[in-house]
């Protein structure tokens, strides 16, 4: 082998190398022209924008969020009842949704308006201002209630009559957040039997809230929201729906035996109703009121039956038609609360056959609502939200027979007890301590400041007769607790100064229960099952043989179920508050959560494939 080549055979190689090389480089020129000219002759494909992919990974909003509250309508009522609930009502909630079998309300008293002012805001009554149904105000010495409004009028009313607004409400709701966000395009209406269920959820900025009046059985509202009621409204008012109803019979859905095995006798001495009720207190039940024809003593028996239910259906109906709810891309938003139950279990108690009957046919009522939903708009499009403002207390009577210790007290009985102990620890006679309780006036005239077992002192003669106030607070409650039934009382200076455990589960709800400005100054808990009765707010009202409002378990115990896309069905154990609604619903659309939210968001039930994000 030659170690060095001629230098012309290695000339001739070089060329040959060069002239290969520059044919596989015209070669690879050529395929990149071609590759061009063929990419020239198509449209090129734009990237999308992280916005663009963000928007098309985000689930679209539901069109329509339905808050469902069935008052008074305690969990057990699920376990006892719900084999035979329907499979289109609160089954189909049930069996579909998200639900939670340990929600307790964190708040004392349990009463309507406060649970109510809770589901939208997601905060408690020492946030809301809403401390009660009504209560006493210093400022001008009346008694209010959570909807007084002076400054507005009744619609479809009586003629002048005074309205109602969500203004002693201190909080935004979720329907006010969303027409914050979308500037009003969203439409946020509020229906119930009564007006603070019809008012407190949908806030302060809803379009509308509606109201059975017992005055002339019409569908009212209030001149906050608008100055004339719409034409629809009208229309249905013009239909006498409830005049319609003057001589019905309310007879059981099944069969008596079901009712006895799950409820007991029906004619039972406990449900001795007030003579005022012009009612029986055993199946059937004929709806007249004690009147001859339809009237106001009617219009308040229609009160206590399924009946009332009924008209509630049949205008939110008219409504989600009318108002073309859920019609468009804007998330609309829309409060039902069924209020019969309440009544019911107010006069019958919640062991009762008649409950039991409401119960069942709510289940109905509900039923028929999502199937109207469901074929206007598609349940798919929509998030339905089922609970309740607060339970019940079984009859004092029927708790004692039962061997659970059930008493019952009157205010009167409380008032006695702390004035005489104010009379022997500061009476003489230039210090009379008559007037140490602060009076306040009502429509029927004045009463003392005795209400929601609430003491209110007044601070004007505790001054002129130099008491110190922290120091008559202790007596005050020192005195109510020698009344049999009593068994703790907290003072304004504790709970101002929140000295209290937080593991102390009633102090905590007595606390979230405080609002200093409308609060008493003495705040009495009853041992349970010992109740202590207010008189009707309008003594012409039947008195309640049953009633709530303690921290409790019987009270404060409700169900929460949420169903609609994005929610998983099943049922969770962990505990969980009427207060997280507002803030899990609130996630879901979007929004800025409600003002005073203190709930948390429930993300445990969405779903994975969902989208929304967990926190």
């Amino acid at each position: 082998m030659l170690l060095h080549q001629p230098r012309e055979i290695a000339c001739s190689r070089r060329k040959c190398l060069r002239s290969k090389w520059l044919l596989v480089k015209g070669l690879v020129c050529l395929g990149l022209c071609l590759s061009l000219g063929t990419s020239f002759a198509q449209p090129q494909r734009r990237r999308r924008t992280q916005k663009e992919e963000a928007a098309q990974k985000t689930p679209a909003r539901p069109r329509l969020v339905l808050l469902i509250v069935v008052d008074q309508f305690r969990y057990d009522y699920l376990l006892r009842f719900g084999d035979l609930f329907g499979s289109h009502g609160i089954g189909r909630l049930m069996h579909q949704g998200a639900s939670w079998s340990d929600v307790n309300f964190d708040h004392v008293p349990t009463f309507t308006a406060p649970g109510h002012a809770v589901f939208m805001t997601g905060a408690w009554p020492s946030q809301t201002g809403i401390v009660a149904t009504a209560w006493y105000e210093r400022e001008t010495g009346k008694k209010v209630k959570s909807i007084t409004a002076d400054t507005t009028l009744m619609l479809a009313g009586k003629p002048v009559q005074r309205g109602s607004s969500p203004r002693r409400l201190l909080c935004s709701t979720v329907g006010d957040e969303l027409r914050l966000a979308d500037n009003d395009r969203s439409k946020v209406i509020g229906i119930s039997a009564k007006d603070r269920s019809a008012i407190l959820p949908a806030g302060r900025r809803a379009n509308a809230a509606y109201w059975f009046s017992t005055d002339n059985g019409n569908m009212v509202s209030s001149s906050y929201y608008f100055n004339q009621e719409p034409d629809w409204v009208t229309h249905f008012n013009n239909r006498h729906v409830a005049d319609a109803l003057f001589g019905a019979r309310w007879e059981r859905l099944l069969p008596e035996a079901e009712y006895l095995k799950r409820a007991g006798r029906d004619d039972v001495p406990w449900e001795n109703l007030d003579k005022s009720s012009n009612d029986t207190n055993a199946f059937p039940h004929v709806i007249t009121g004690g009147s001859l024809a339809a009237d106001k003593s009617f219009y308040r028996a229609l009160d206590y039956t399924p009946f009332s239910n009924d008209i509630l259906l049949a205008f939110a109906e008219e409504a989600i038609t009318n108002e073309k709810r859920g019609d468009n891309e804007n998330t609309d938003l829309l409060s039902v609360s069924f209020s019969a139950n309440d009544y019911v279990g107010h006069r019958f108690g919640p062991y009762s056959q008649e409950v039991m009957d409401m119960a069942l046919r709510v289940d109905r009522q509900i039923g028929t609502l999502l199937d109207f939903i469901d074929a206007r708009i598609g349940l798919q499009n929509a998030v339905v939200v089922f609970t309740a403002d607060h339970g019940a207390s079984p009859v004092p009577e029927q708790a004692e027979e039962l061997k659970l210790p059930g008493r019952r007290y009157q205010k009167s009985e409380l008032l006695k007890v702390v004035e005489d102990n104010l009379q022997a620890r500061y009476g003489r006679k230039d210090r009379p301590a008559t007037d140490y309780i602060q009076t306040f006036k009502t429509k029927e005239g004045t009463e003392d400041g005795l209400l929601n077992s609430n003491f209110y002192l007044n601070r004007a003669a505790l001054k002129r007769d130099g008491i110190d106030l922290d120091e008559c607070e202790r007596v005050v409650g020192d005195a109510a607790m020698q009344m049999r039934g009593v068994a703790r009382y907290f003072t304004r200076s504790q709970l101002e100064s929140k000295a209290i455990s937080a593991s102390d589960q009633v102090a905590r709800r007595v606390l979230n229960g405080f609002y200093s400005q409308r609060s008493g100054d003495v705040i009495v808990v009853h041992e349970p099952y010992s109740i202590l009765f207010d008189p009707p707010d309008d003594p012409t009202d039947p008195r309640s043989t049953a009633t709530h409002g303690s921290p409790y378990s019987y009270d404060t115990h409700v169900p929460l179920i949420i169903m609609g896309p994005g929610f998983a069905a099943k049922n969770f154990t962990e505990a969980a508050t009427p207060a997280d609604i507002a803030p899990t619903l609130a996630h879901l659309l979007r929004l800025q959560a409600p003002s005073c939210a203190v709930g948390r968001v429930l993300t445990e039930a969405f779903s994975k494939n969902s989208g929304v994000k967990r926190r």
